[in-house]
């Protein structure tokens, strides 16, 4: 075994496996004494697509990536017809499989035509006992596919048609390379030497063609590997196999953008993998390149749950399967929305970082999280509107955990008073918590998104304060308004960053910070009459934080720009836009007390 000298998988050993007429190379990272992770590449890749996962995950595993037959470093068969079937696919995973762990079941991992054909590998019995666990991404099993072919076919109804359409205009590159000599043609000349143009233009994928990937060997790599699809796709679709059934546990990541398969194409995938987690992100098809971190996290989630004898690694909490295991951190968690947000997020499985002035509360909502189903929790002490103590802050979560998948700011103040009412030091006392907390927090961590390069999410809480003139609190609905503002200018700054930016406006909820909050120079009994009018209005509204932290959550999903909550505050967000003279007229009314 021989070290690699400038290989992209840098660090990683190297060895030849001679199977079938063909010689396979193998890369290996990290202690082979542990638990052996096996990634194997897709279409056109070589090995290298894993160049940014592999190092990662070698930090816990034995990690091992080999060159496809026909890719890379990898001899390629001859004829090469009929030498890339699924069978003999088979032979040359088992070959790696017996060379890099005699002993012990590897945990496999596949990606586009890695996983098409991993899915063979976990459902034929000659390769059981041989996996213990496979992880798919953007590559469905074709015995599979063939059969949710099969089943619209049979009952074709509006919406099956509407789906095997859609899937068939997704698949247009599959009949392409079907054609004979065009395809090589085009990857040995114009479409091979633009290929990393491509991926960055319209997959995303920094800096392609940097780095050593895609490698040089590319046009030769995609010209072999057209004939992964002319030696089994008509045939697995045609004729699919009725026992494919995996007999292992399947983590199933999709991404939800991706612009060649649907993500229907797994309706039903528990029928054939019983013991099935899934898992979704807002990606692009090449998601080793665009998400190694998060990806990294789940591969290491999943396998460290399979060795220790658990098959169920997601949390029982609506979109577990988007939330679980990234890392988010919430400010204002101590209390109302925020810790309510925290919570949500810890039935999802996300790894969550409570923050809050109040060191007892912020302690408390971890304690909570963890009991609620976080991967992890802690607990952090600040000052949202301490420039010094988030720079402070930000880095010491990002030398710890990592950089955030997730930001939300819920610190607010209150809501103040009059405006000839309220002295300087009130206005400073509700910009400092209300805007300044999250400019502090949208800068530090969102130029860490942004300089991580894998997307992200910021959810700033603002109110439907932000969208109406007031007489009765304007520092507060001017610093809400400055927040909605804010975050549309960062939605557009930041969308080429894949960082979505949603503002939240709940109406009246029942926080207890309308009563709890007053500015310095406020009299108090006018505030305390105040407040209880406050509570008893709200208590009429009814709208508890646990609603707003799960329009939260709900807006992350489908990266809304803006959620007005509850509903009857959606209905009243047009007004801004159609009715701003109505909206005026209503704020000249003077409030009652």
């Amino acid at each position: 075994m021989t070290d690699l000298s400038g290989a992209v998988l840098r660090g990683a050993r190297e060895r030849r496996v001679r199977t079938g007429g063909v010689e396979l190379c193998v890369a290996e990272l990290g202690d082979p004494g542990r638990p052996t992770v096996v990634l194997v590449h897709g279409y056109p890749d070589s090995k290298e697509v894993w160049s940014e996962v592999a190092p990662r995950l070698a930090e816990r595993f034995h990690v091992v990536a080999y060159d496809v037959r026909g890719h890379g470093r990898s001899t390629a068969p001859h004829p090469l017809r009929g030498g890339f079937t699924l069978e003999k696919l088979t032979d040359d995973f088992l070959a790696v499989a017996d060379a890099v762990s005699p002993d012990e079941p590897v945990h496999l991992v596949g990606h586009d035509w890695g996983s098409v054909q991993a899915w063979e590998f976990v459902t034929v019995g000659r390769a059981e006992g041989r996996i213990a666990s496979f992880t798919s991404m953007s590559g469905p099993s074709l015995d599979h596919f063939g059969h949710w072919i099969g089943r619209r076919l049979r009952r074709p109804t509006p919406r099956r048609v509407g789906q095997l359409l859609g899937q068939g205009a997704r698949s247009w590159y599959v009949y392409l390379l079907h054609t004979p000599v065009l395809p090589e043609l085009a990857w040995r000349g114009p479409l091979g030497r633009r290929w990393p143009r491509v991926l960055e233009r319209f997959e995303n994928i920094p800096g392609a063609g940097d780095g050593g990937y895609p490698t040089s060997s590319l046009p030769s790599d995609a010209a072999h590997g057209a004939w992964l699809y002319r030696d089994n796709v008509r045939t697995r679709l045609r004729a699919p196999r009725a026992d494919a059934y995996a007999h292992v546990p399947v983590q199933l990541v999709t991404p939800l953008e991706d612009a060649f398969l649907s993500e229907r194409l797994h309706d039903g995938l528990e029928l054939w993998a019983p013991r099935l987690t899934r898992r979704t992100l807002p990606a692009k098809h090449w998601v080793p390149r665009t998400h190694p971190d998060l990806l990294t996290t789940w591969i290491t989630e999943f396998v460290t749950s399979v060795e220790a004898g658990r098959t169920e690694v997601t949390a029982p909490g609506r979109h577990a399967d988007r939330f679980g295991g990234q890392l988010v951190l919430v400010t204002g968690a101590g209390r109302g929305i925020g810790r309510a947000t925290v919570l949500a997020l810890a039935g999802a499985g996300a790894r969550v970082v409570a923050v809050d002035r109040d060191e007892e509360a912020a302690v408390r909502t971890a304690e909570e999280a963890r009991s609620a189903g976080a991967s992890a929790a802690w607990a952090r002490t600040v000052d949202v509107s301490d420039a010094p103590a988030m720079e402070r802050l930000a880095e010491e979560i990002t030398a710890e955990h990592g950089v955030v998948d997730l930001l939300v700011n819920t610190a607010e103040a209150g809501p103040g008073d009059s405006f000839l009412r309220t002295a300087p030091e009130d206005w400073k006392q509700v910009l400092d918590a209300g805007l300044w907390g999250v400019i502090h927090g949208c800068r530090l961590f969102g130029a860490r998104m942004a300089e991580r390069g894998q997307g992200g999410h910021i959810v700033n809480v603002a109110s439907v304060a932000a969208c109406r003139p007031s007489r009765v609190s304007p520092a507060r609905s001017t610093a809400e308004a400055a927040v909605l503002m804010l975050s549309k200018c960062l939605r557009a700054e930041l969308a080429d960053r894949r960082i979505g930016v949603t503002a939240v406006c709940p109406g009246p909820v029942t926080t207890g910070i309308t009563s709890g909050t007053r500015p310095a120079s406020a009299d108090a009994g006018r505030e305390r009459r105040r407040g209880r009018r406050a509570a008893r209005l709200h208590g009429l509204r009814d709208c508890p934080p646990e609603r707003v932290a799960a329009a939260i959550l709900r807006a992350v999903v489908r990266n809304d720009a803006v959620a007005p909550v509850p509903p009857r505050a959606r209905g009243g967000y047009p007004w801004v836009r159609w009715l701003p003279g109505a909206l005026r007229r209503i704020s000249r009314t003077k409030p009652p007390g």
